[in-house]
Formats: structure tokens, C-alpha cells, sequence
């Protein structure tokens, strides 16, 4: 096959919709856009959540609570994933291996059990996480987030 051969897949391509040119083409008046209004106008657009003046249900719903914009949200791993691990975890392994996302501090969690003595570095550790590693013959160290 050379590259002048080369064609899309049959079907995947269509011919543009060509409105308003006559009744013939099953789109001639209206073109599509159903009767008169302000819908059928071009440039028609209207903010998502209008309701044509009613007070919007964003508006009438209460409002509770807020939103820390301080907060740090933390990838979290458990000791029972950790458990199967060989060498050292750091979270750069841990991204490769798809058990945490890139960008976000990793945060060691207890549940599950160590059977054998690892060296984990993560930028947060439970307490009972740390008991379990250091129990173990392991350690853990601690990264700045």
C-alpha cells in the first residue's frame, strides 16, 4: 500500500447537510429549525439553567456547607496493595504500576497487613500504617507535599 492509496473507511465520512435550499431536499423552509421564535433566529443561544425569567432552580434551592479551597486531596494506597510490592515504594512506582494518579500526594492507609520489611516513601502515613511498616522491619519516610 503506498500513501496516494490510502482512503477513510467506507461509511465514515458523509456529505455536510446542505439546509434551506428547497423543498426538494426534505430541508428547504424552515431549514430544520421548526417554526417562528427565538430559536429558529441565527445566533441563538440562552445560559444553561435559563428558565425564560422564572427564578432558576439554582436560585431556589438552598445552600449548605463550602468548599475548603486549602485542602489537600491526598492519592490513597493501602498496605494490602503495598503487601505485593517488591524493592522500594516510592510514588513515582507507584504511578507506573497504575495503583495511584500522577499530580496528587500519596497518603499510606492501614488497612491490609505487611509480611515482609519494605521502605516506603509517601508524603503522608495513618498511624496505624506506620505501626505496621516499622512492626514489620520496614520504614517509612516522609516527603514535603
Amino acid at each position: 500500500m503506498k500513501l496516494h492509496e490510502l482512503s477513510p473507511a467506507k461509511g465514515s465520512k458523509h456529505a455536510k447537510k446542505r439546509v434551506g435550499r428547497g423543498p426538494g431536499s426534505g430541508l428547504g423552509k424552515t431549514a430544520g429549525r421548526g417554526e417562528k421564535g427565538q430559536k429558529s433566529r441565527t445566533g441563538h443561544s440562552q445560559r444553561p439553567g435559563f428558565e425564560g425569567g422564572q427564578m432558576p432552580l439554582i436560585r431556589r434551592v438552598p445552600k449548605r456547607g463550602f468548599t475548603n479551597i486549602w485542602r489537600t486531596e491526598y492519592a490513597v494506597v493501602n498496605l494490602s496493595q503495598l503487601a505485593e510490592l517488591e524493592g522500594d515504594v516510592t510514588p513515582e512506582s507507584l504511578t507506573q504500576l497504575g495503583l495511584v494518579r500522577s499530580g496528587k500526594p500519596v497518603k499510606v492507609l492501614g488497612d491490609g497487613e505487611v509480611g515482609k520489611a519494605i521502605r516506603v516513601t509517601a508524603h503522608k502515613f495513618s498511624k496505624s500504617a506506620r505501626a505496621k511498616i516499622e512492626a514489620a522491619g520496614g520504614s517509612c519516610e516522609e516527603l514535603k507535599a
